[in-house]
């Protein structure tokens, strides 16, 4: 019988991507892989259906944004659970701002339908095929996406506190 690790589980995703891996690493016991938005839909099937692995439910996927990233500020990261096995993994993707298209996971978890729609609706980003894509939370007239890092925190002209005491 075959331990399901993730040892095991980097092998599968090694194997399935090829040179699409782009990194992985195991952070607090989960491992945490990156591949390119060409292949998500292609990878998070095959965890799907593996006959061993069986990552049938989708438990997160979000939306974030590095700013200083040139060339990938955003990105999504999806968590997959495999309840059989009880093991997790964490799959990124990192694209431009000025290309933020990934095809949707709708069609493999219906789980991803609202999801998808509050990262598009904080961060912008488009969900190609996605069966509703509109906004979730915010007002449908709203220009903008109030979770990207576009604005300062604070008022720069402050001059009532000393930001060296705030690790900035």
């Amino acid at each position: 019988m075959i331990t399901i690790d993730n040892n095991y589980l980097k092998e599968q995703i090694a194997s399935h991507l090829g040179k699409q891996l782009l990194y992985s690493e195991e952070t607090y016991g989960m491992l945490c892989v990156e591949t390119t938005k060409e292949s998500i839909i292609s990878l998070l099937q095959f965890l799907k259906e593996h006959s061993e692995l069986q990552m049938s439910f989708l438990t997160t996927m979000c939306g974030i944004h590095y700013p200083d990233h040139k060339g990938k500020e955003l990105g999504v990261t999806y968590h997959l659970h495999s309840l059989v096995n009880n093991i997790r993994v964490r799959v990124k993707i990192f694209f431009s701002e000025h290309d933020c298209v990934v095809p949707t996971a709708t069609t493999l978890f219906d789980t991803a339908n609202w999801m998808e729609r509050e990262a598009f609706d904080f961060y912008g980003i488009k969900f190609e095929g996605h069966p509703n894509l509109k906004r979730i939370l915010n007002v449908e007239h709203m220009n903008y996406h109030p979770l990207r890092k576009e604005y300062p925190l604070e008022d720069a002209t402050r001059t009532d506190k000393d930001d060296h005491f705030f690790g900035r």
